[in-house]
C-alpha cells in the first residue's frame, strides 16, 4: 500500500502523542542500537535520536513515500526500506520501538516472541498499537463496504480486529521478559474541520479500501463513509468534533541471563 505523507501528517501532533507517552516509560539509559519499526515520516525516529544522541538509530519502513519525507530532515539517522515482516537486525538490538505499525502485520503469536528474540540481553521492546477496531470509526467502514456497489471489490479486505487483548500480549511476552508492562489509554482527540474523523481514518485504515477503487467509485465511497462517520461523531456547537481513540501500550525487557 502506497502511503500519503501529507494526509497522514494532517494530524501529526495528535498521532505523535502516544509515541511520546510510550517513550517516556522506556527506562534504558544508554542503548547502543535502536530500531524504529514502521517509522513513517521519521518524527518518532528523531525523538529517539534526540534522547539518545550517541546511539545508532535506524528507521525501518516499507513505504518509499514516507521514507523520502523522513530523509528530508534525517540528521545522523539511517533509513531502511523493508517490509516489517522481513526485518531482522544485523546484531541484537538494545531497543526495538514501534509506534502504530505492528497491527498491520499478521500472526502476532509468532511476531512478538520473534521480536523479543532479536533483542540483546537487557534490551527492550516498546510497542504502541491502536485498539479501536470495534469503534464506529472502523465498524462503519465495514458497513460502507457491505452496503455499497463496491462490495465485491472490497469485501476481501475486511478482517477481524488485528490487535488482541492486553492479557494475550502478556502471555506472549512474559516467558522471555524479566519485566513486562502493559496498559491502555483512551485519548479524546479534539478535531476541527470538515469530516475530521473521515480525514483521520483516510490517512491510515481507510486508505487500503480507497486504493482499490476507480476515482469515481472512490469519491462515492468516501462520501458514503463520511456521512456515516459524521452521524456517529457529530460536531459540537463550537465546530469541534470529539473522537475517542483507544491505544494499547507494552514494554518488555529481556532477561539479562
Amino acid at each position: 500500500m502506497a502511503w500519503n505523507p501529507s494526509q497522514y501528517l494532517k494530524f501529526a501532533e495528535a498521532r505523535l502523542r502516544p509515541a511520546a507517552d510510550l517513550l517516556a516509560r522506556v527506562t534504558l539509559t544508554a542503548p547502543r542500537t535502536i530500531y524504529d519499526l514502521g517509522c513513517g515520516t521519521g518524527n518518532v525516529t528523531r525523538m529517539l535520536k534526540a534522547r539518545w544522541p550517541e546511539a545508532a538509530v535506524t528507521g525501518v519502513d516499507s513505504s518509499a513515500e514516507m521514507l523520502a519525507q523522513a530523509a528530508q530532515d534525517s540528521g545522523d539517522i539511517s533509513w531502511q526500506r523493508l517490509n516489517l515482516a522481513d526485518w531482522e537486525p544485523e546484531q541484537p538490538a538494545d531497543l526495538i520501538f514501534s509506534n502504530a505499525a505492528l497491527h498491520w502485520l499478521p500472526n502476532h503469536a509468532q511476531l512478538f516472541p520473534t521480536l523479543m528474540a532479536r533483542l540483546a540481553a537487557g534490551g527492550m521492546l516498546a510497542v504502541q498499537m491502536p485498539r479501536n477496531f470495534s469503534s464506529p470509526s472502523h465498524t462503519l467502514i465495514e458497513e460502507t463496504v457491505r452496503q455499497g456497489p463496491w462490495r465485491t471489490k472490497l469485501e476481501h479486505l475486511l478482517r477481524p480486529p488485528p490487535v488482541g487483548t492486553p492479557q494475550q500480549y502478556y502471555a506472549l511476552l512474559d516467558g522471555q521478559a524479566d519485566k513486562t508492562e502493559i496498559w491502555e489509554t483512551e485519548y479524546l482527540e479534539v478535531l476541527a474541520g470538515a469530516d475530521p474523523v473521515k480525514e483521520w481514518i483516510k490517512g491510515t485504515w481507510l486508505k487500503q479500501f480507497l486504493d482499490q477503487l476507480e476515482p469515481c467509485e472512490r469519491s462515492a465511497f468516501e462520501a458514503d463513509y463520511a456521512q456515516r462517520a459524521a452521524q456517529a461523531y457529530p460536531p459540537l456547537p463550537n465546530g469541534k468534533t470529539l473522537f475517542p481513540f483507544k491505544r494499547l501500550f507494552m514494554i518488555a525487557q529481556k532477561a539479562l541471563r
